[in-house]
């Protein structure tokens, strides 16, 4: 049985290899941005991604959520470094965001499993 997060995975990927497909200066040169930001600088990889998830968070975006968490997994931090940024994350964005710290906690499961 295919899991959520692995169709996530999937349609990530696919809408990616799309998007890139356009001979849009401006969408090639985002893409290209971000991917840099997130790349080692001053701040370490780990710190960034854990600074994309609470920005995700409090932005509501579980795909953003999803992207940040693998990342922050395939980084090595743990679970209890992930879950104090998840409280950051709750006490900057209040209540509203009690449905993606739900949403994250059953992602993060999955992908501790797969460890």
């Amino acid at each position: 049985m295919t899991h959520e997060f692995e169709t996530f995975r999937e349609k990530r990927k696919r809408g990616n290899e799309k998007l890139l497909t356009t001979d849009n200066l401006v969408i090639k040169r985002f893409m290209s941005l971000d991917k840099q930001a997130y790349g080692e600088g001053v701040l370490d990889i780990k710190t960034k991604e854990l600074l994309g998830l609470v920005a995700s968070m409090v932005l509501r975006c579980n795909d953003c959520i999803d992207y940040h968490l693998e990342t922050c997994v395939n980084q090595g931090l743990n679970k209890e470094e992930i879950d104090e940024a998840i409280g950051i994350a709750m006490l900057v964005g209040g209540s509203i965001v009690i449905p993606h710290a739900r949403h994250a906690a059953e992602s993060l499961e999955f992908l501790f499993s797969e460890k």
